[in-house]
Formats: C-alpha cells, structure tokens, sequence
C-alpha cells in the first residue's frame, strides 16, 4: 500500500495489536500450569486478570483492522484468494515447520501439521480462524457493498446478544459441564445447550451469526459509517465502552477463580479450569466486545503520521504479521528467564511483553527488508 493510501489509524492499531498479544502470553504462565491451571497466590490471580483482561481485546483488534481494508474486496474471488495466500500462508508455512523444529520432537509435529497446527505454538491458531473468514469474504462481498447502516447495525445487534450466550450458558448450567458437543461434530465438553443445541447438533439458531465474524462486520461498519462519529463523541463512548468490558472480563476472570480456590492458594486442577477461569475471556463474549468497540472508537482518532509515525509505527504494521507469528519464539525463553529473575509478577509480566516485542520487532523489520525472501518469511 502506497504512503497516500495508508489508514494511519489502523497501523496505529496493528502495532497496539501486536504489543497486546504479547502481554496476554507473558500472562499465562501465572494462571497455567500444574497440570493445566495453577495460580500461586491471590495477587498472582489480581495481577494475571488485571494484564489480561485489559489487553483481551488484541486478536479482535487484527480482525477489524483486516476487514477494514479487506471487505468488501474489490477484485476477483481468485485473485483475492492468490494475494491473501502469498501474504498469509507462505509465512505461515515457513513459521510452521520453523516451530515444529524449535519445540517438541520434529518429524511427529511435521506429520500432525498435516491437520493442525503444532500446540506447543498454539498462537497459530489465528491464522487458521483468518483464513475460514477470508472464505467467506467473497461470499458476503456483494451485500457488504450494498448494505445500509441501519440492517448492518441491525446484524451487528444480532451478533452482540450471542456474545451473550458465554455468560447464559453459565448461568444456567450453575457451573456444571454438562453436555458434550461440538463444531463439526468434534466432542467436547460443553456448557449448557441453548436454542437447538443438542448432545448430536451444535449447529443452534445463533450458530451462523455468532462467533468472530462479528469482528469483520464490525470492520465493515467503521469502514463505511465510522467517520460520521465526532472525536469528542468518539473518545467518550469509546472509554466508556472499554471500561464496561473490562468490568465484565476483569470480574469474570477473578470471581470464577476465587470459587475454585475456595480462599486457599495455590489454586491447581486440570486445564478445564482455566478454561472455566476464561468465560469472559473468550473473543466472542460480550466484555472482549465492547472493549475492542471502545479501543476502536479512540484509535480512529489518531492522525499522527509524523516523523516517529513514518520510522517506526509503519514498518511495525507492515511487519505484524511476522511479528505476531515469530514472537513466541522469543517470548517463551524471556518468560522463563524473568520469571526467575523478577520477584514481582506485574514487573515480570511488563519486562517480558516488552523485551519481547523489541527483540522480534527489530528482527521483523530487517528480515523484511530482504529482497523477495523477507517477505515470504514475514508476510
């Protein structure tokens, strides 16, 4: 994209994005481990779901700035598919058979990449959700042109009640898991079945208008309806919609963990508790929701593109894509060495965000920069 076409705020954005993530995986280990969830002590929970819960909107942020500058698209199904394919998974492929190397033994994890992507590099789930919505994109493209304010608000309305369904499911269940169902028939433990959900359908009413796919109808309206908000406006609901979230998230994360601990730290058990830990944690739910629509709300205020714009902010967004693929690399040895080095978690969390950011950036930006291969690497 030429320097007059840029969207200053959305590389503004990416770049946030991009830091974000990198706080959420510094935080894991201070609620994982054990044999899944392990929480030390009651400051470590504070800490871990202040951290988490404040940059949880991060993979929605990537979603919305992708479907700003995506959706609709403007050419061909096929050549849509060709760019985002060249963008998308030539990286990806490499960073793949990069990590099945770096973490556990490599020809089982280059054989199971054959049908998912290697856990112990579990961020890579994203470019697989990524690439099912870009499926779809040609599909909806011809309505998204056409659409007006008032039914895409309407859909966007439909979408923000299931990000309800996390906290009904909750509710109604008491705790319990109590089903088992899933996408695609693969089984899983579940919470309480809603509106045609069954131990044999988990394909309910809400199936098809819920789940990430909110975030790129979410992009599409701010592409199309954001610019008639006021700054002043715009700031205000935006701090108020992010501390709304963050109410949720934070209060969520923090009441269900105090319940499994029962007043006594350290809180252990297997990984479907922090699994439970996270219901309002999930992307779809509704306090990530509001969050990402507020953090939204302010960054489209951002007109800096000064001289610290131009060396910095827009080669990190161009490089985010790298640098969201590589970093674990370099987050997970920071982790383990911080964590040692660093008594106090919000330090070793912030020193351990920080340096891993700087290290991959820089590494990014200069691999980047490699005629035809740097791209292929980092997208």
């Amino acid at each position: 994209m030429e320097d007059s076409q840029r969207i200053v705020w959305i590389d503004w954005l990416r770049v946030a994005a991009c830091f974000m993530v990198m706080v959420v995986h510094s935080t894991e280990p201070f609620y994982l481990g054990g044999e899944g969830s392990l929480i030390a002590s009651r400051s470590d929970l504070l800490w871990a779901a202040f951290f988490d819960s404040f940059v949880r909107s991060c993979v929605p942020l990537f979603l919305i700035a992708s479907s700003f500058l995506q959706f609709p698209i403007h050419y061909s199904a096929g050549e849509f598919f060709r760019r985002r394919a060249v963008r998308i998974l030539v990286p990806f492929a490499i960073w793949s058979v990069f990590y099945a190397f770096y973490w556990g033994e490599p020809c089982s994890n280059l054989r199971d990449l054959l049908f998912n992507f290697n856990y112990a590099a579990g961020h890579l789930w994203f470019v697989y959700m990524l690439c099912g919505l870009y499926l779809i994109m040609p599909l909806l493209s011809p309505w998204a042109e056409k659409v007006g304010r008032k039914e895409l608000s309407v859909y966007i309305g439909i979408w923000l009640f299931t990000t309800l369904i996390p906290l009904i499911r909750d509710w109604l269940d008491g705790g319990a898991l109590s089903v088992t169902f899933g996408p695609s028939g693969l089984p899983r433990q579940a919470l309480y079945p809603l509106w045609g959900e069954a131990s044999w359908n988990s394909n309910g009413a809400f199936y098809y208008v819920s789940g990430l796919i909110g975030y790129m109808l979410l992009g599409l309206w701010f592409r199309k309806f954001g610019t008639g908000i006021s700054r002043g406006r715009s700031i205000l609901t935006g701090i108020a919609g992010f501390l709304a979230g963050f109410a949720i998230t934070f209060g969520g994360f923090v009441r269900r963990a105090l319940a499994s601990a029962g007043g006594v730290f350290p809180v252990e058990g297997r990984v479907d508790m922090a699994i439970r830990w996270e219901t309002t944690w999930q992307y779809e739910s509704l306090g990530v929701a509001l969050m990402t629509i507020g953090v939204v709300l302010m960054m489209k205020n951002i007109r800096s593109d000064g001289r610290f714009y131009r060396a910095v902010v827009k080669p990190l967004s161009e490089a985010g894509y790298g640098i969201y693929l590589a970093h674990m690399a370099a987050l997970s040895a920071y982790s383990r060495l911080f964590i040692q080095l660093i008594p106090c978690t919000p330090l070793a969390i912030m020193v351990t965000a920080t340096a891993s950011f700087v290290t991959v950036s820089v590494v990014a930006v200069m691999v980047r920069r490699i005629p035809v291969a740097g791209k292929w690497i980092m997208g």
